[in-house]
């Protein structure tokens, strides 16, 4: 779970910097499952679709398991979800900035710093690097704004 260093209520703001987020894993995976490249294809904390993803179609687990075939890797082999660490930055515990603009964190494990940093703007959102909950990703969208056409005069 995480926790905030910023009370309850706090607004936010780009003025907010390098405030704090802690992660408290209910799980530990063992290292003979890291090294396990089968391990690495599967997703312990989701296995089977959840009722709401793709409701009465064919194939719902499959498509389930397609959207990210590397979830166990990104989160617990190269990530940490696993571990107890610190996440410090400008939102640390969100992936993109709720004012607009780049957002940027660090996890810390140990003597492990690893980056995350993050842009949007408009429809344009980017992000790299280890999010809030300790796993690995990558985004890049370029989908643009919806602007509304003026109707045609009467």
């Amino acid at each position: 779970m995480h926790q905030t260093a910023a009370p309850p209520g706090t607004p936010l703001s780009s003025e907010r910097a390098a405030l704090v987020v802690t992660n408290y894993p209910a799980e530990h995976f063992s290292t003979w499952q890291k090294l396990n490249p089968v391990w690495w294809l599967g997703n312990v904390n989701d296995p089977v679709a959840p009722e709401g993803y793709r409701r009465g179609k064919c194939c719902r687990n499959l498509t389930w398991y397609l959207r990210n075939p590397f979830h166990n890797f990104t989160f617990f082999v190269i990530g940490v979800a696993d571990k107890p660490f610190t996440r410090v930055g400008r939102c640390p515990d969100e992936v993109f900035n709720p004012d607009g603009g780049w957002n940027w964190a660090v996890c810390r494990y140990k003597c492990l710093r690893l980056p995350f940093i993050s842009y949007i703007r408009g429809g344009f959102k980017v992000y790299w690097g280890w999010r809030a909950n300790g796993n690995f990703g990558i985004k890049l969208n370029f989908a643009g704004e919806k602007i509304a056409k003026p109707s045609p005069p009467p």
